[in-house]
């Protein structure tokens, strides 16, 4: 009987486990199937060349391990992307190791993902099947042979590369921009396969990347010069321009000096003079909000503003992008971790930097970790004056042996560093809410669990809220620190989120949700609380924002100088069209959603849109997030500013 070409295996093995992959990611069948295809065959030629130099037993060991090393690399990319939602790159690979400390996740993670691990095992079973019954060709192939099929290899790969070039070449995100321009691994996944996407990450990481600006600077929004009106400053962009050589810093010259500056309005220096408390809350969602379990969460969000439509997008590093983005008001640059690429540049707009100017002392804590994704020398870069962190001192105030460690201890021990200062800043990164959301791996869960474990709902859900509960007693020891030193009604607190509560799955999130929230939109859907003990009635706000405009928001309240031309984000309470950024290019408007990967946009009801309005928004994105990487990338700031 003539056996089955070693080639043939590998043909369908590479197809099978993309086209698996793609399926369980975006949920639905690939339509550009023929490209995958197109840029699998030659991985699949090399593969069976590979193994097909030696001698037949040893082309079979090299057939097993190569097929169980991508069936590895395709499961490790299931389980990473249901916990981060991107694509592993390989910046994240070389810099994950601190990962290991959440062993019993990532073993949560791949049970959550068996289904799908297994799928990607059934080519291995069929190999071990076909070699019993002995019909796979294991062979040494000849020279001849091998020649013809890397011949082959190249064709179609040149053949790959010219659908790239060539169809529909002048779209944002179109195939030629994804494979030469953009660095968007999450749609050049959909579009070219996984192995394509990992290949240019690895290509970028050796040689450096240097997106091309593909598309013009103009604004056609810009009105008029800034005036006194505006959160804009005095900088000479016309001077800036013209001595500029570097062509890359002259076009966001050009960007940001035709950025229209968001307004002042009825809010600006609303808290002027008072004193700030900044959380951002690990996992904090506005299913942890809750007048009987959450007493001082839910007197934060009566009382203060009331975002009801904000959202918390996760990107691509989970809780330092959700932190970077909040500090920063700028976009993660994809490939590489911002939060650490960012030391040591000049930001004037972090909160530190910011109150500092003005007198105000600036203290920062997180109760886990201090090196964590090098947060020491991030913190640092923002401008505190002093950082608390397990490592740098905490651990001699309270007791840090738990798994996840205390917020309401963290409190406790911390707020005498500043509450009598004259001015003060605090900054608290939290971690009582980081998943696992189990009674006996998470000491959170397991110290506030009598207070939920009657409830109606799954051991997941409650424990999501028992870890929560130690976030609500924070901030209640917080406000009774605050009244008792007399400085409530001078302070305003503000609590944010770093992502969505993952360690959760839709259903379970569901149990929580007062409405049915779907994949891709509404389990983003979060709080943002802004509080002070001098507001006297709550402020409602209707309008879209996101993370990336708590920064700018808060700076307006504040009433501080700062020019918001220069921030990603923008101002919620201005009159700023509102746009909400996934990190997959989908977006929210006050007019509708876009799903950047079924490309759909749905418009909200009775709402027209004009034609080209997707492409205007994308075209937006896409700026909005080649600005935010130059920025990191060249230290714009210091260059505007002189620093």
């Amino acid at each position: 009987m003539k056996k089955l070409s070693l080639l043939f295996y590998y043909i369908f093995f590479i197809i099978y486990e993309e086209l698996v992959l793609s399926c369980l990611l975006f949920k639905t069948f690939p339509t550009s199937i023929w490209l995958i295809a197109l840029f699998s065959i030659p991985i699949a030629i090399l593969l069976n060349i590979i193994s097909s130099v030696f001698n037949a037993k040893l082309n079979k060991i090299i057939t097993y391990v190569v097929t169980l090393f991508f069936i590895i690399l395709f499961g490790a990319q299931i389980v990473y992307y249901s916990m981060y939602e991107s694509i592993l790159s390989f910046y994240s690979i070389l810099n994950g190791g601190q990962v290991t400390e959440f062993m019993d996740v990532i073993f949560d993670m791949i049970l959550r993902n068996l289904y799908g691990i297994l799928l990607f095992a059934l080519p291995l079973i069929a190999l071990i099947i076909l070699h019993i019954i002995k019909i796979i060709d294991f062979e040494k192939k000849s020279l001849k042979e091998t020649t013809i099929k890397l011949g082959v290899l190249v064709a179609v790969q040149i053949i790959a590369i010219l659908c790239v070039n060539y169809i529909n070449p002048n779209d944002i995100y179109s195939n030629k921009n994804l494979y030469y321009n953009t660095h968007a691994p999450k749609l050049t996944t959909k579009n070219m396969g996984f192995l394509t996407a990992m290949r240019l990450d690895f290509q970028r990481y050796i040689t450096g990347f240097e997106e091309n600006i593909a598309i013009e600077v103009s604004n056609n929004n810009k009105e008029e010069e800034p005036g006194e009106e505006y959160n804009a400053v005095d900088i000479n962009f016309d001077k800036l321009i013209e001595e500029e050589q570097n062509k890359n810093i002259k076009e966001m010259h050009k960007y940001f000096a035709n950025e229209q500056p968001t307004n002042k309005n009825e809010y600006t220096g609303m808290f002027k003079g008072k004193n700030l408390v900044v959380f951002v809350g690990e996992s904090f969602s506005s299913l942890a909000i809750r007048e009987d379990l959450t007493p001082n969460l839910y007197k934060l969000y009566k009382e203060g503003f009331q975002f009801d439509n904000f959202y918390t997008p996760i990107f691509p590093v989970s809780t330092a992008d959700g932190e970077y983005i909040t500090d920063t008001s700028l976009i993660p640059k994809e490939g590489v971790w911002s939060f650490k690429e960012i030391v040591g540049n000049y930001m004037p707009y972090s909160y530190a930097n910011v109150f500092e100017e003005l007198g105000y002392s600036s203290n920062a804590y997180h109760n886990h970790t201090a090196t964590y994704y090098d947060r020491d020398k991030y913190i640092s870069t923002m401008g505190y004056n002093s950082y608390l962190a397990v490592g740098t001192g905490l651990e001699k105030r309270m007791d840090t042996s738990k798994w996840p460690n205390s917020d309401y201890e963290m409190i406790d021990v911390t707020t005498d560093d500043y509450i009598n200062n004259d001015k003060f800043l605090a900054y608290y990164m939290t971690v009582s809410g980081h998943l696992n959301y189990t009674r006996s791996g998470n000491c959170m869960v397991y110290k506030n669990w009598d207070a939920v474990k009657n409830l109606p709902y799954s051991d997941k859900a409650k424990s999501y809220l028992a870890a929560n509960i130690e976030l609500d007693k924070a901030i209640g020891e917080l406000i009774n620190n605050l009244s008792e030193a007399g400085k409530l009604e001078d302070t305003v607190i503000v609590i944010s989120g770093d992502h969505y509560p993952y360690g959760l799955t839709l259903d379970e999130m569901n149990e929580l949700s007062t409405y049915e929230r779907d994949d891709i939109f509404e389990k983003y859907h979060a709080p943002l609380l802004i509080w002070s003990g001098s507001m006297k009635e709550p402020i409602k706000v209707n309008k879209i924002g996101s993370s990336l405009d708590v920064l700018p928001t808060v700076l307006n309240l504040f009433g501080v100088e700062y020019d918001s031309r220069l921030l990603i984000g923008k101002d919620i309470l201005s009159d700023v069209e509102p746009l909400v950024i996934f990190s997959d290019r989908s977006f929210i408007t006050d007019k509708g959603r876009y799903n950047a990967i079924t490309e759909e946009f749905i418009p909200n009801e009775g709402v027209e849109v004009e034609e080209g309005y997707v492409e205007k928004i994308n075209s937006i994105i896409y700026k909005k997030y080649q600005m935010s990487r130059l920025v990191l990338e060249n230290d714009y700031y210091r260059k505007v500013f002189k620093k």
